[in-house]
């Protein structure tokens, strides 16, 4: 008996992620940051990433986008937003990282606008800063994890190359 090979279907959102795979590298690309994605999920991964950003949005749907990124990463993407070098996370760095996550929901905003998953409103970025923490994603959501590498030529580690965009959204 043969084994034949199926193709693994996964079943997810096509509006959201085309909204994340348009919206994620253009905002990088105005912190000087090439971005690919490489992976999307229906269940968010542990993310290993000590910076996590979240937005909430309200409109047709309610939910939040969460944007998780290790801490270099997180410089190599604010020192190209604003200009600077940094050595470490400063204030500035946080609120800059909180800054790239609001580009990043405003552009899936726009591509989302007119879908049944649009939404009108998105609250002030909070920052989550350091490891040993997870997210809990509430059961009922559409949840999508999209998993990004940027280009840093520093980065010895995957991790640090890695970015992932998390939306968890409920029709209302």
């Amino acid at each position: 008996m043969t084994a034949v090979a199926t193709p693994l279907t996964l079943e997810i959102n096509q509006h959201l992620f085309d909204a994340v795979c348009e919206s994620v590298p253009k905002a990088l690309m105005m912190c000087g940051v090439k971005a690919k994605c490489v992976g999307v999920s229906r269940v968010p991964a542990k993310q290993e990433g000590e910076i996590t950003c979240l937005i909430g949005v309200h409109g047709s749907v309610s939910g939040f986008v969460a944007v998780n990124s290790s801490r270099r990463l997180a410089l190599h993407m604010v020192e190209g937003l604003v200009g600077d070098k940094f050595e470490d996370l400063t204030p500035q760095v946080v609120d800059g990282a909180g800054e790239v996550t609001n580009i990043i929901v405003g552009g899936v905003k726009a591509a989302l606008a007119g879908t049944d998953w649009s939404f009108s409103q998105i609250t002030v970025p909070s920052v989550v800063v350091g490891d040993g923490y997870q997210v809990a994603y509430a059961s009922g959501n559409e949840v999508l994890d999209v998993i990004f590498e940027c280009q840093n030529e520093d980065a010895i580690f995957a991790n640090d190359r890695t970015l992932h965009v998390t939306l968890s959204l409920l029709k209302l």
